[in-house]
């Protein structure tokens, strides 16, 4: 029952080539060490974002870049570039001649849509740039050394 991280993952690789647009620090084995992962779910997922509409990639070149306004980017934004967008999933391997297990999938499937489409809503609340921002002040709290790095999100 291992929960996805994908979402999580997406959010780390736009937030990185935000931070570092422009530097030397973008190729996919520079952005897989941030986010502890290999270089090729890395491009992966960078693939998924630039198909989305979010960055911008030049075949050959370590040179992503954010396509648009990071405060014109939402979770929902980031969140319908990826693979699977089911936040929850029905177990569909249950005892069907079970009291729960027989009829425990019906039951879930309203609860989850409801909860999906709640949840897709929040999405749509919550930019990319707010998460920077914040990202900013807490480098700027720990380091201070940093603040050349993140000061355009502060």
């Amino acid at each position: 029952m291992k929960n996805s991280i994908q979402f999580s993952d997406t959010v780390h690789i736009i937030s990185y080539i935000a931070i570092f647009q422009n530097t030397d620090r973008l190729s996919s084995k520079d952005i897989a060490e941030s986010v502890q992962t290999n270089p090729t779910n890395v491009r992966k997922i960078m693939g998924n974002l630039r198909n989305a509409g979010l960055i911008k990639t030049t075949n050959g070149r370590a040179q992503p870049a954010v396509a648009k306004d990071v405060n014109e980017i939402s979770f929902y934004d980031i969140y319908q570039s990826l693979d699977n967008k089911e936040l929850f999933q029905v177990d569909t391997n249950t005892e069907p001649k079970c009291v729960v297990g027989g009829n425990i999938q019906e039951i879930l499937q309203d609860d989850y849509a409801l909860l999906q489409t709640t949840v897709e809503e929040k999405m749509k609340q919550i930019s990319l740039g707010t998460v920077l921002h914040q990202l900013a002040t807490i480098e700027v709290q720990k380091k201070r050394g940093n603040q050349d790095i993140v000061a355009k999100f502060l």
